[in-house]
């Protein structure tokens, strides 16, 4: 079994974000880690790998130095790491991104392919299902159990109070919540061999059966109207009652913003 799975550098939000003139994020200038959601596609990989003997590759698309992440993953277990970086791919949105990385996969063989649910500098979760459009094969969306029968995966989706369970054929692409499982740690003796395994980078030469117009900022539909820090709130109105004061209070101000 051949698996690809998908993950993003995001800035760390912890370190706080910064933004370029044109409103994009400035990747450069921020701490970063790897997508939540991401790891544990991730870690479900590397535990199908665990049980069925699969090829982990892991891609990124970024700066060269979200080669990071893709040591991390193979500090953790993953086989090989691909960076798809080119000047001519920054400022992607979701389109952009997912075309990028659908020409990138049409280079590798893979029964399964895993991404992450969404992104935590995004939040869209458009990128994985667009993926599967591109490379036109099923999708499976908020994985919260995986396993395979045969040449088929059944995968538990989440819904709202319950769970679906869906079978599908592979090749198939997933998506995984970040409470799918918990991510193992890298090992001592994985870092080492991470910092001495070699990473494979691509540019726009590499993408396959892609059009120059739907990739980087220009090839990119969305437009980001207008990108500022977190609004802090004010400290909000303190009032001081006893208690039958304070449930007419309460209330005048349930109907005063249309709660009741």
């Amino acid at each position: 079994m051949k698996i690809v799975v998908c993950v993003k550098q995001v800035p760390d939000t912890k370190g706080g974000v910064k933004f370029n003139p044109d409103g994009t994020l400035d990747r450069g200038a921020m701490l970063t880690i790897m997508n939540p959601d991401d790891k544990a596609g991730l870690e479900a990989a590397l535990r199908l790998k665990d049980e069925y003997g699969a090829e982990v590759t892991v891609v990124t698309m970024g700066l060269p130095k979200a080669e990071e992440v893709l040591r991390e993953a193979i500090a953790m277990g993953a086989d090989k790491g691909i960076l798809v970086t080119d000047r001519v791919l920054g400022g992607a949105d979701t389109w952009a991104t997912s075309t990028t990385l659908a020409g990138a996969i049409r280079n590798l063989e893979y029964d399964l392919i895993i991404t992450g649910r969404q992104a935590i500098d995004g939040d869209t979760a458009q990128v994985g299902p667009q993926i599967s459009e591109h490379l036109d094969i099923p999708v499976i969306s908020y994985a919260q159990a995986i396993k395979i029968e045969g040449d088929s995966v059944i995968v538990e989706r989440q819904y709202e109070d319950r769970h679906h369970v869906v079978k599908a054929k592979m090749p198939c692409l997933i998506t995984a919540l970040a409470e799918l499982n918990e991510p193992r740690y890298m090992t001592p003796g994985g870092i080492f061999d991470a910092y001495d395994a070699e990473i494979t980078v691509w540019g726009r030469a590499n993408l396959v059966d892609v059009d120059d117009a739907n990739l980087g900022l220009k090839g990119s539909p969305t437009k980001i109207a207008k990108a500022s820090d977190k609004v802090r709130k004010g400290a909000g109105e303190k009032v001081t009652l006893d208690p039958t004061e304070a449930v007419e209070y309460l209330v005048g101000k349930f109907k005063e913003k249309h709660v009741i």
